[in-house]
């Protein structure tokens, strides 16, 4: 088989800039490709056969142009092969294939064997595949299996039509996330959880190592360039613990997202056998009553609905400067964060987000799953984990929310239980964050009551949560309450639709002038500003997306409005700030 150039590299730069090795190559490119929609190409013998029928470009999922397929109908199966050589520094290592994320359920083969399999189309993972390599060339084959209208299948705002309609969008299918290969010694670092702790300027480290008998965890801080402490501790049965206590503490804030640079060694008999190039921001969230807390100061949440689509990629950024981009782009409208909404976003988004200072909530593409039954458990839990796991030490992520809108499916009411040991799992893993069991909508157990309602006349929106208003959503007032005292996050809003000839979709009647809009907006928005009860809002949405024409700026990143005015609008100072 002929190896196929992958020159010049597609979104080349490394996937996972809070765990960095030296060692790795990136996969991104020309591969070869086929449409499998009868789920018959393992039996017609495609992981054995030398070509597929026909290309593709690496990340970027096939239904988009940037894939150069373009093929937007339904795909049952698709099939990927490329050849690689490793590069003679990966000799005698321990080789691993990684994916940042393939739609939905996937089989890797290297040279005909298969090396392993996974489920879930939103969570990272890797495959040793050390036992499956030959020396020099190497083929890679790739199936991806994806049903979306599969009930027990989170899709998010996949359209489970031929077309997309309303809220629904073009699908994703297979690869569409960086994938690389990535090499170390047997002994070496697999997962590691940072916990900051503000208040007492220390860094908590939990680190899982693999075959880390007899080794130790070396650890070093430093901030833009000057060493700040250290901690070294032994490896036990698999885990290790140690605490930095730091001799310079820089909190990290909103706007203003201070790093720590963080290395970490794994050592053997006084020899380092894994590295790992890292960085943390040392920060706090947490509650005063209904107040919501960034290092102990109140912080009103300015969120703005990111549903992370591209016109070009669909669910995959054109570039690394795509991803920084939008989020300056709501920062220059006075937005302080985001829901990262129906979609797990990928580790470089999360990592201009850190930089940036910039709140995000890590949600999870529960859309599509049947959530009246308990079997979606064992879909949803397993990626979820997965998903919880890679951006723990994200200081950008202040709250999880792993479901949305859980709507009672064809007279079938949502399965408490599904919500109840989620959150539940969720905050067995993660004590440090908030999390909503589902927002907006019929709570279980939750950490915030939070509400989505797209009300368009602002006197009736400020009758239902101006200050001094109970927190009940009126339109399900038996099974949608608030605790008393419980933190309140009007968690969508506003959709106003805007477009020039007033086509697309939005919610309600859209406004006729600019100025209109303008203060419709004002009035939504300082309505939930000036609620000293509130502690968050978020206005959907960002951008368009197809044919949502909700956004403030156009679906190719234009400005409907002078960002100015709309920043001016948001930043006015919140009740929960002025006390």
């Amino acid at each position: 088989m002929e190896k196929i150039s992958n020159s010049p590299i597609p979104r080349p730069e490394y996937p996972r800039p809070q765990f960095v090795r030296d060692g790795w190559m990136n996969l991104n490119g020309v591969w070869q490709f086929e449409i499998d929609q009868g789920c018959s190409g393992r039996a017609r013998g495609l992981v054995a056969q030398e070509k597929l029928s026909g290309e593709i470009i690496v990340p970027f999922c096939p239904e988009s142009r940037l894939s150069g397929v373009g093929h937007t109908d339904f795909m049952r199966a698709v099939w990927y092969k490329r050849a690689f050589a490793l590069p003679a520094e990966a000799a005698g290592k321990r080789v691993f294939l990684r994916f940042g994320a393939v739609d939905y359920a996937c089989e890797v083969w290297i040279n005909g064997m298969s090396v392993g399999t996974h489920r879930g189309g939103y969570a990272s993972f890797g495959l040793d595949i050390t036992a499956a390599l030959r020396p020099g060339e190497n083929v890679v084959t790739v199936c991806a299996e994806d049903d979306t209208r599969d009930p027990m299948q989170p899709t998010g705002k996949q359209s489970p039509k031929f077309e997309s309609f309303g809220c629904f969008y073009t699908r994703t299918t297979g690869i569409w996330q960086t994938v690389w290969l990535a090499w170390m010694n047997d002994s070496y670092l697999d997962q590691v959880f940072l916990t900051p702790d503000a208040a007492n300027a220390r860094l908590h480290i939990r680190a899982k190592v693999a075959r880390g008998t007899g080794c130790a965890l070396r650890a070093e801080t430093s901030f833009a360039g000057k060493p700040t402490g250290g901690a070294q501790a032994r490896v036990n049965d698999g885990w290790v613990e140690a605490t930095v206590q730091l001799t310079e503490a820089h909190l990290w804030s909103v706007g203003d997202g201070q790093l720590y640079d963080l290395d970490l060694r794994l050592t053997k008999d006084g020899e380092t056998v894994d590295a790992v190039a890292s960085y943390f921001g040392l920060r706090s969230v947490g509650f005063d009553g209904r107040k919501f807390l960034v290092n102990g100061k109140p912080v009103f949440q300015r969120l703005v609905l990111d549903q992370g689509f591209y016109p070009d990629g669909i669910y995959t950024a054109p570039s690394d400067d795509a991803l920084r981009r939008d989020i300056e782009l709501s920062m220059a409208m006075g937005f302080n964060g985001a829901r990262l909404h129906e979609k797990v976003f990928e580790a470089r988004y999360l990592y201009w987000a850190d930089r940036l200072g910039y709140l995000c909530w890590g949600e999870m593409a529960n859309w599509g799953l049947d959530h009246s039954n308990i079997a979606a458990l064992a879909s949803f839990e397993r990626e979820w984990l997965e998903v919880v796991a890679r951006d723990y030490s994200a200081p950008s992520i202040i709250g999880w929310c792993p479901f949305n809108e859980t709507w009672d499916c064809d007279g079938r009411p949502q399965n408490d239980d599904v919500l109840r040991m989620i959150y539940r799992v969720t905050k067995a893993l993660d004590i440090t964050r908030p999390v909503i069991d589902t927002s907006g909508n019929f709570h279980v157990e939750t950490d915030i009551f939070d509400v989505h309602d797209y009300e368009q006349e602002p006197a009736e929106f400020a009758r239902r949560y101006g200050a001094g208003t109970e927190p009940i959503y009126e339109r399900f007032p038996e099974r949608q309450k608030s605790k008393p005292g419980q933190p309140v996050f009007v968690s969508e809003y506003g959709g106003i639709r805007w477009t020039d000839d007033q086509s697309g979709w939005g919610y309600g009647e859209g406004p006729k002038t600019e100025e209109a809009f303008l203060e419709r907006y004002r009035g939504l928005t300082e309505t939930l500003l000036n609620n000293p009860d509130h502690c968050a809002f978020c206005y959907t949405q960002l951008t368009d997306v197809e044919q949502e024409q909700n956004g403030l700026y156009t679906y190719d990143r234009r400005p409907k409005f002078d960002p100015a005015i709309i920043r001016r609008i948001n930043a006015k100072p919140a009740a929960i700030e002025r006390e």
